[in-house]
């Protein structure tokens, strides 16, 4: 059992390696390093491509439909290799190798564990997500429950984690890029900020969904590439390099076995189910499942992702070893030429070592750009799901009482798209060197706390009320951020106390049991006329579920 609770719990801290790298906290005392110029052109190339794929993108958006979701075109594998593209970030290739390279089998069993429960929860969301959405996850949510009330909570849940994860995300950004590319950090955040505007605005759901596929397959192709070089130097051999590994780190042969990563339990565990279900409840991922024409492509779309992520774990694994000997044992990775001490960049740098050492600086500056395509696709996701959430949900549904016309919807998603490019890029030199690392515990916490619970109990519970969801949403929100605010990462580091009245930093085993709890209570009491017409209304959103009747069509182009 204890054996258990540490791989379980390893999921966890590989998570939070995976988020933290985005985070500021997780950068604090780096050095700005000298301008990449094979990086920056490269990128500059990744960028002209993209505007290309814009410019034809917005010739093809003419409709609602075709803005919010591409008018439910993309395939399933193209949707697979943007949902992986979602899910493999820089975070993950930087952090999760640096993990390995550091820690050896515990790093690889968080890398193993991180993956695990992400195909379970998407293929008990996706064919209903596709069946009963049509925009936005509130489509879903709201189905059979008050339309108004919930549509405006679930808009403001999204806004919420959007906002959350767009600081984040900006500022992570800023950091990596002054490291990787040696650009100022606000030049930086500018350019990030404008051409996610250009994406949504004018491309709308095709352009993010392609600048998507396109750093998928760069990070797939580049991390493979990488990957075979670096085995290359062990002859192709697990047995050499697993040896030669061992034979060179600090740690010997306990990199091979678990370690002591785990020294909490109950902190880890928390940390672990805010990401899992955190990440099903962030709403650019849930958009991306009405992308497709219809359940099956969706059920595929899962299929290929699962495919594509599981791949690049098991290379960043490989890279994470290798990088032991190759870089661990190179003095000029080091700070002062000392083999062992402090690592050139921080602690997430040895992949980026790995790539010079067996690439040279062009290798080096294909990665970068990879690591700057990544962040530039999430926040253009991020973007859109936040005026979606605006236009549709907000203007649409709830001011204009579904009596808006498409062009004045479309206006509107293109005026909130902008807004929240504006917001981005003042949040992030607004919040440049603050220590926001709570940032990433809140947006996780709030999504699994508050969207998950929402949205899972309106799909598979037809006990379900309008008034036990909006009173287990506001229990998962108020405990998810009052959880935080007194947790060390914000009681102790940002506040100055000396010591934290909640002892975790991260809260959603608490606050998302809070959540359910609530729901259930408040569902199961309510004797409401309401109440009872909800109950009766669910056989018809069971049988659209189950066969897609009446599911929104993809558009003819």
């Amino acid at each position: 059992m204890n054996r258990f609770s540490k791989y379980l719990g390893g999921a966890a801290l590989a998570l939070f390696a995976a988020a933290a790298v985005a985070a500021p906290g997780a950068m604090d005392g780096v050095e700005k390093q000298p301008v990449n110029v094979s990086a920056i052109a490269m990128f500059i190339a990744f960028v002209l491509s993209t505007l290309g794929i814009t410019y034809w993108a917005a010739n093809k958006t003419k409709s609602t439909a075709d803005f919010y979701t591409a008018g439910g075109g993309i395939t399933g594998f193209q949707n697979g290799l943007a949902i992986a593209g979602d899910y493999m970030s820089a975070a993950t290739l930087l952090g999760l190798s640096s993990l390995i390279y550091a820690k050896g089998f515990d790093g690889f069993i968080y890398t193993i564990s991180f993956f695990v429960g992400w195909p379970i929860i998407l293929f008990l969301m996706a064919e209903r997500l596709r069946n009963l959405g049509k925009f936005t996850f509130a489509d879903i949510a709201s189905y059979r429950l008050d339309q108004g009330k919930i549509r405006t909570f679930a808009a403001f849940g999204s806004l919420t984690v959007v906002c959350f994860y767009l600081i984040v995300q900006m500022v992570g950004a800023g950091q990596l890029i002054q490291l990787l590319f040696g650009l100022e950090y606000n030049y930086a955040v500018v350019v990030v900020g404008i051409l996610m505007m250009v994406y949504v605005t004018f491309g709308g759901m095709v352009a993010t969904t392609w600048v998507q596929i396109i750093k998928a397959v760069l990070l797939l192709g580049g991390g493979t590439m990488l990957m075979l070089l670096a085995f290359a130097k062990f002859g192709f051999s697990f047995e050499t390099m697993f040896s030669t590994a061992v034979s060179v780190h600090k740690e010997g042969a306990k990199i091979m076995g678990p370690g002591s990563l785990l020294s909490n339990p109950v902190s880890a565990v928390s940390l672990s189910l805010g990401l899992l279900f955190g990440t099903a409840g962030l709403p650019h991922i849930m958009m991306r499942f009405f992308t497709v024409p219809n359940a099956k492509e969706a059920r595929k779309s899962v299929f290929y992702a699962t495919g594509f992520i599981g791949f690049f774990f098991l290379v960043v694994a490989v890279l994470g070893i290798s990088a032991v000997v190759i870089v661990g044992q190179d003095p000029q990775f080091f700070e002062g030429g000392k083999v062992g001490g402090k690592i050139i960049g921080g602690g997430n740098m040895p992949v980026m070592h790995l790539a010079k050492a067996v690439g040279g600086d062009i290798f080096l500056g294909f990665l970068s750009a990879v690591a700057f395509a990544t962040i530039l696709a999430v926040v253009s996701g991020l973007a859109l799901a936040g005026a979606s959430a605006i236009s549709h949900d907000i203007y649409a549904r709830v001011i204009k009482k579904g009596q808006a016309d498409a062009i004045s919807e479309m206006r509107m998603s293109k005026i909130a798209s902008v807004g929240i490019g504006l917001v981005a890029i003042a949040v992030g030199i607004l919040f440049k060197d603050q220590n926001i690392a709570f940032l990433v515990a809140l947006t996780f916490g709030v999504a699994a706390s508050v969207n998950f619970p929402v949205l899972i109990l309106s799909m598979y519970w037809k006990g379900l009320t309008t008034r036990g969801a909006l009173w287990g949403g506001i229990a998962g929100l108020a405990s998810a951020v009052g959880l935080v605010i007194l947790s060390p990462a914000v009681w102790v580091k940002v506040l100055g106390y000396k010591e934290a009245i909640f002892p975790y930093d991260h809260p959603a085993l608490f606050s998302m049991s809070a959540a359910f709890l609530v729901t259930w209570l408040v569902s199961v009491t309510d004797k409401s006329a309401q109440a009872k017409q909800e109950a009766e209304a669910f056989e018809e959103q069971y049988i659209r579920a189950q066969t897609g009747l009446g599911a929104a069509a993809a558009s003819a182009h």
